[in-house]
């Protein structure tokens, strides 16, 4: 069985066009000596942790995007962050 050449994810949401991400693989040989495999394995950690850096700011950017949208303001993000976890009570007063 070879190895794969790129890793990837799909994203798809409704209302959206999906979004692929694809990071290149080295082609690894038929009968890879073990340096073979260790550089091949390396190269997929190191592509595995771009892909959910690449992930990661599409995703963050679509939050903003909808937050824009929905005319929410950073100051609620921080706000939420804040008292994540917590039970808030509004002063009506």
């Amino acid at each position: 069985m070879s190895a794969p050449t790129q890793v990837t994810a799909h994203y798809n949401s409704p209302g959206r066009n999906p979004k692929d991400f694809v990071h290149s693989l080295p082609e690894l040989s038929s009968n890879p000596s073990t340096a073979d495999r260790t550089a091949y394995l390396s190269k997929l950690r190191a592509e595995v942790v771009e892909l959910q850096s690449s992930i990661n700011v599409f995703l963050t950017q679509k939050m903003e995007e909808d937050n824009v949208a929905s005319g929410k303001s950073a100051v609620d993000d921080v706000k939420e962050e804040e008292n994540y976890g917590e039970e808030v009570v509004e002063d009506d007063g």
